[in-house]
């Protein structure tokens, strides 16, 4: 097991006071990282930092917003200051916006993308310069089914997610000689506070049910196992891939 061992490193995970990014942070914090949680709430923040610190984890916290490039490089500037190096990024901060196409404003298109996709590729870009100048480091973008497939009333989402699996490839193919390794992990429809209203709609919750093999919803935890071994150097020789995280819903018809 020492090859998923990830004591004396250091974890940066976006968007993580709660939802899919505390989980993932917990499940590395559990494999001994230390854990820099982000977001823009402070108080949010400092209450996530505090439970997992009870937990007895080394935790952090970097409060910015990834779609302010002068943020982002000012947190990084930040780290590098305090000698804070940051061998592990997750790239999971998003957001979702409901909306048929024809109905779609270019704004809500694009704060859509600023958030999922050009964050990814800013702040994979400023962990990366630190990475590729060490010969280490590994990224971790977080993806979805709909980096694979489309559904009606979610294009920027839809968009931005393809963006992050080429995102992803893109990495691997220009840092993967420097000793860093860039992969994806694709969550199916995990039980957050984002995916609230459509837990909460009997029909919805009917077809996610009958549509996955699990026939349920996946837990933020249940990303923990793929974001460890991403992170790790069992998965040295893993580069450019998305791994889903489905129950099996994107394998079946």
């Amino acid at each position: 097991m020492k090859l998923f061992d990830l004591t004396g490193k250091t974890a940066l995970v976006t968007g993580s006071s709660r939802g899919l990014g505390r989980g993932i942070a917990e499940g590395l914090a559990d494999a001994g990282a230390r854990v820099v949680l982000n977001g823009v709430d402070p108080d949010r923040l400092a209450e996530a930092a505090a439970e997992m610190t009870a937990k007895g984890h080394e935790v952090l916290t970097a409060c910015f917003s990834v779609t302010d490039e002068a943020s982002v490089l000012k947190a990084f500037e930040g780290f590098d200051a305090t000698a804070t190096q940051i061998d592990i990024l997750v790239n999971n901060a998003g957001i979702q916006h409901r909306q048929p196409m024809l109905e779609l404003s270019t704004a809500d298109w694009q704060r859509v993308i600023d958030t999922n996709l050009t964050a990814a590729f800013v702040c994979g870009r400023e962990a990366a310069r630190r990475m590729v100048e060490r010969g280490a480091g590994k990224i971790i973008n977080i993806g979805s089914l709909t980096s694979d497939l489309a559904r009606a009333t979610v294009a920027p989402y839809t968009v931005a997610k393809g963006g992050i699996k080429m995102l992803t490839k893109a990495m691997a193919a220009e840092w993967g000689e420097k000793g860093v390794q860039a992969n994806a992990i694709g969550p199916g429809y995990m039980a957050t506070d984002m995916n609230e209203a459509l837990m909460s709609n009997p029909d919805f919750d009917k077809w996610v049910k009958a549509r996955t093999p699990a026939r349920r919803w996946g837990q933020p935890e249940e990303l923990q196992g793929a974001a460890v071994f991403l992170a790790s150097r069992a998965s040295d020789y893993v580069n450019g891939q998305l791994i889903f995280v489905d129950g099996g819903m994107i394998s079946v018809l």
